[in-house]
């Protein structure tokens, strides 16, 4: 019987010539993966970029309007003093226009000097003279919003030096423009007609008011419904619930609804809330409930999150002091999670702000001339106000879709940053 004698392994080398290339090799897979995401992370900052970069060059010049400076005269016998609002209004603009341009004797001319002006330029007198009846009789000095080629004209989008045929304004409308900026009556203030406005059939008189109003009305139905459901839903099934086949399906279902795509809780929407219940259609109440069955599932996911980060001890150091279960959730686990909580929900109301395919589905996207009065008038939001611009054929609807973006991406920004000072501020490190 013959004994083996085993031999015991010689030690690496770490010095080797073979061991020096290995390292090598790991420091520049290391230097390679470093590299690799640094280009990543500046590739998206620069997409981004040029996505700003694109809708500040076509949205800036929505942010300031073309304004005309005009005399206007609320002569009695256009405008009665009994009843100011039953006025001939149009008289008054034309006669402002004939004064404007003296020279103009043809009719012809005349109305084609009224174009300079906008469309809406009777209502706004009408409305002046309405608010200040003590101007009949009066002369009084208006600007009025320019229409949208001159507008466009004043701000360059057309080029004066084109040809005549491949304008929308003619060498007779331009040199009568110019006669009024000769005469300093034009002027390019800040337009806040963007913030405090409706919508328009006009583009030099569209704003968000309406969008504005109705995506508050719809959020704030939304977070009424979702915020104490999905807290309530995540105490339970973290806290409560027993850990059996049937709770693990649920936890399965919420995480599957968080990945569902919107357009399916517009078409549940518009099949349950309208369809079934008779509630009205484009009404806020509806945008808001449909919004709110999208981010439930997001804000139980982040609440139970939240709950899972308080650590055992809290419950534990409770219940032995003699606190019940519900004193030990309401009183200390809940408390300390809320600014995760809240952080959660004003992500998940960032999230439902910015959806648009189910309000469509429900009808937001009516063309209203007036803010929404209350959650079951019809109204427009952001989203599907910016839907209806993109979709419209005047081309000055083109610069306020992309300024209308440029609002929804800072009302975005304004919750996210709330969002980030809510968490640094308010949350415990264990």
């Amino acid at each position: 019987m013959s004994e083996t004698t085993a031999t015991a392994p010689k030690p690496f080398d770490w010095s080797s010539p073979e061991a020096m290339a290995k390292r090598k090799r790991r420091y520049a897979a290391d230097r390679r993966l470093r590299l690799y995401g640094l280009v990543s992370i500046l590739v998206a900052i620069g997409l981004l970029g040029i996505l700003i970069a694109s809708l500040v060059v076509t949205g800036y010049s929505a942010f300031v309007q073309t304004k005309i400076a005009v005399e206007f005269t609320a002569d009695p016998e256009n405008v009665p003093a009994e009843d100011p609002g039953a006025g001939n209004f149009r008289a008054v603009v034309s006669n402002a226009v004939q004064a404007l341009f003296p020279e103009i004797e043809n009719r012809r001319e005349l109305r084609t000097a009224s174009k300079i002006l906008s469309n809406g330029a009777t209502t706004i007198v009408r409305n002046h003279v309405i608010a200040n009846p003590g101007l009949v009789g009066q002369t009084f000095t208006l600007e009025v919003p320019a229409s949208d080629p001159f507008d466009q004209l004043n701000k360059g989008v057309i080029d004066r030096n084109l040809p005549e045929d491949r304008r929308r304004v003619s060498d007779a409308e331009i040199e009568l423009f110019e006669s009024l900026e000769a005469r300093g009556l034009v002027s390019t203030p800040f337009n806040w007609g963007l913030f405090f406005n409706a919508d328009s059939r006009f583009p030099e008189l569209a704003g968000l008011a309406g969008a504005v109003v109705g995506s508050f009305y719809a959020l704030l139905v939304c977070f009424l419904i979702s915020f104490p459901v999905g807290i309530a839903a995540a105490i339970y099934l973290e806290e409560f619930a027993p850990k059996n086949r049937w709770t693990d399906l649920v936890e399965v279902n919420i995480n599957n609804l968080a990945a569902v795509p919107s357009i399916v809780f517009g078409l549940l929407g518009l099949a349950v809330f309208i369809q079934v219940f008779g509630l009205p259609r484009s009404a806020p109440l509806v945008g808001g409930m449909v919004l709110s069955l999208m981010t439930l599932p997001t804000m139980i996911i982040v609440t139970r999150a939240a709950l899972k980060s308080i650590p055992p001890s809290i419950r534990e150091a409770a219940l032995g002091i003699g606190a019940s279960k519900h004193e030990v959730i309401l009183h200390h686990v809940l408390p300390l999670a809320l600014p995760g909580i809240l952080t959660g929900t004003i992500i998940g109301l960032a999230q439902a702000l910015g959806e648009t395919a189910p309000l469509l589905l429900i009808g937001m996207n009516a063309f209203l001339t007036s803010p929404p009065g209350g959650i079951m008038d019809p109204a427009t939001a952001l989203p599907t106000q910016i839907f209806i611009w993109a979709d419209s054929p005047e081309r000055g609807f083109a610069s306020r879709t992309s300024a209308a973006i440029l609002v929804l991406l800072g009302f975005l920004i304004f919750m996210n940053a709330v969002a980030i000072y809510l968490r640094q501020r308010f949350e415990r490190r264990w």
